[in-house]
């Protein structure tokens, strides 16, 4: 079944592509059926320039023990480089 459940987010980076590197300004995060990993639900992600048309985007599935690893990882090296002082907000 469906979860459709889905977020976006309003973002600034850059993502390489079959094309190469291309601006990025929005993520869409969703908990629904992936196309690829063979998991009945993932936590997918796909980082767009909806501008730029479906040729600018970055697409991620991650099992939900992937999910939580990556966000954990992230906020530890969110806050290193803040108690190191190189954060540029």
């Amino acid at each position: 079944m469906c979860t459709m459940i889905v977020n976006q987010v309003k973002m600034n980076g850059s993502g390489k592509g079959k094309d190469g590197w291309f601006d990025l300004s929005q993520a869409n995060v969703s908990y629904d059926h992936p196309f690829h990993l063979p998991l009945e639900h993932a936590l997918n992600i796909d980082f767009v320039d909806p501008a730029q048309g479906p040729g600018a985007r970055v697409a991620v599935e991650l099992s939900v023990a992937s999910a939580r690893a990556l966000m954990e990882t992230i906020q530890a090296v969110l806050a290193e480089a803040e108690a190191g002082g190189y954060l540029d907000e």
